[in-house]
Protein backbone atom coordinates (compact mmCIF):
# COMPACT_ATOMS: atom_id res chain seq x y z
CA UNK A 1 0.00 0.00 0.00
CA UNK A 2 2.52 2.99 0.96
CA UNK A 3 4.17 2.05 -3.02
CA UNK A 4 0.96 2.83 -3.69
CA UNK A 5 1.07 6.74 -3.58
CA UNK A 6 4.32 7.47 -5.47
CA UNK A 7 2.84 5.49 -8.07
CA UNK A 8 -0.40 6.87 -8.69
CA UNK A 9 0.86 10.41 -8.30
CA UNK A 10 3.77 9.22 -11.05
CA UNK A 11 0.10 8.39 -13.33
CA UNK A 12 -0.95 11.57 -12.41
CA UNK A 13 1.86 13.98 -13.80
CA UNK A 14 2.12 11.80 -16.86
CA UNK A 15 -1.26 12.39 -17.67
CA UNK A 16 -1.40 16.06 -16.71
CA UNK A 17 2.11 16.14 -19.07
CA UNK A 18 0.30 17.84 -22.15
CA UNK A 19 -2.34 20.45 -20.24
CA UNK A 20 0.69 21.96 -18.21
CA UNK A 21 2.20 24.90 -20.06
CA UNK A 22 6.20 25.51 -19.54
CA UNK A 23 6.65 29.02 -20.58
CA UNK A 24 5.80 31.62 -19.14
CA UNK A 25 3.38 34.68 -20.87
CA UNK A 26 6.33 36.49 -21.91
CA UNK A 27 8.38 33.42 -23.48
CA UNK A 28 5.23 32.69 -25.19
CA UNK A 29 4.90 36.10 -26.82
CA UNK A 30 8.11 36.12 -27.56
CA UNK A 31 7.84 32.62 -29.11
CA UNK A 32 5.02 34.09 -31.50
CA UNK A 33 6.26 36.93 -32.43
CA UNK A 34 10.01 35.35 -33.37
CA UNK A 35 7.82 32.66 -35.23
CA UNK A 36 6.18 35.54 -37.16
CA UNK A 37 8.94 37.36 -38.21
CA UNK A 38 10.57 34.28 -39.82
CA UNK A 39 13.24 33.83 -36.97
CA UNK A 40 12.07 31.57 -34.59
CA UNK A 41 13.73 30.91 -30.97
CA UNK A 42 16.33 33.71 -31.43
CA UNK A 43 14.53 36.14 -29.01
CA UNK A 44 14.14 33.05 -26.84
CA UNK A 45 17.99 32.37 -26.86
CA UNK A 46 18.95 35.84 -26.42
CA UNK A 47 16.88 35.70 -23.24
CA UNK A 48 18.13 32.86 -21.78
CA UNK A 49 21.85 33.91 -22.46
CA UNK A 50 21.11 37.06 -20.68
CA UNK A 51 19.48 35.21 -17.61
CA UNK A 52 22.45 32.69 -17.21
CA UNK A 53 24.90 35.56 -17.64
CA UNK A 54 24.19 37.45 -14.92
CA UNK A 55 24.39 35.05 -12.04
CA UNK A 56 27.72 33.80 -13.25
CA UNK A 57 28.99 37.56 -13.70
CA UNK A 58 27.54 38.58 -10.07
CA UNK A 59 29.43 35.45 -8.68
CA UNK A 60 32.71 35.91 -10.49
CA UNK A 61 32.48 39.07 -9.09
CA UNK A 62 31.67 38.06 -5.64
CA UNK A 63 34.56 35.39 -5.91
CA UNK A 64 37.18 37.92 -7.09
CA UNK A 65 36.42 40.66 -4.09
CA UNK A 66 37.39 37.37 -1.57
CA UNK A 67 40.30 36.19 -3.38
CA UNK A 68 41.19 39.83 -2.81
CA UNK A 69 39.97 40.08 0.54
CA UNK A 70 42.09 36.88 1.57
CA UNK A 71 45.23 37.90 -0.12
CA UNK A 72 45.26 41.36 1.83
CA UNK A 73 44.85 39.30 5.14
CA UNK A 74 48.25 36.66 3.99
Amino acid sequence: MPTLRPLSLLVALLLLADVVQGQCVMCKAVAEDSAAEGAVGRGINQGILYIMAIPYILLGILGYLVYKKWNLVE
